[in-house]
């Protein structure tokens, strides 16, 4: 019994400290940054790009697909084995070319988007530090449930600190 008393007597002072939780809105945060939308519009450039080097490569294949289709049965057997290994060769760059695109892309993305989200995060932090925050959850990651009477909504704070980052 005197261990309990003891205990609680130990855990009411840590208890009697109000612990402060926030929550920030992270992707409208990241939305209204101009360097995220800079970034946003090389990569969507990008990627425009990309698909239509995809779309004239395959519209050239289909092009002389059609064209071999055509005119497959006035051909000789090593004509037709030439023209069928230069459509499989072309269809195999096309799968290529995706391949690399994709990838071109997802690097750009970490590329550009690395320092945006750091910076982001930096100014969470700040946010959390100077506020004295035990924690910030974003709210844009899916947690079902804040209570807005216990948790102070930061977006605002954070905006501001970015702002003093520039």
């Amino acid at each position: 019994m005197k261990k309990l008393i003891l205990m609680l007597m130990l855990c009411a002072p840590v208890a009697a400290f109000a612990q402060k939780f926030g929550h920030v809105n992270a992707q409208e945060v990241m939305a209204s940054m101009p360097e995220f939308l800079k970034a946003k519009g090389e990569i969507e450039a990008s990627a425009k790009k990309f698909e239509n080097e995809l779309q004239a490569m395959q519209e050239e294949l289909k092009r002389k697909s059609d064209e071999y289709e055509k005119t497959k049965s006035t051909m000789n057997a090593t004509k037709q084995q030439e023209t069928e290994a230069t459509l499989q060769q072309m269809y195999g760059k096309i799968q290529q070319t995706y391949q690399d695109n994709q990838q071109a892309l997802q690097k750009a993305q970490q590329e550009k988007m690395g320092p945006i989200t750091g910076k982001l995060v930096e100014a969470i932090k700040l946010v959390g530090k100077n506020g004295g925050y035990v924690y910030i959850m974003d709210v844009s990651a899916g947690i079902p449930y804040i209570s807005e009477t216990l948790s102070k909504d930061v977006t605002a704070d954070v905006k501001a600190q970015l702002n003093k980052m520039k």
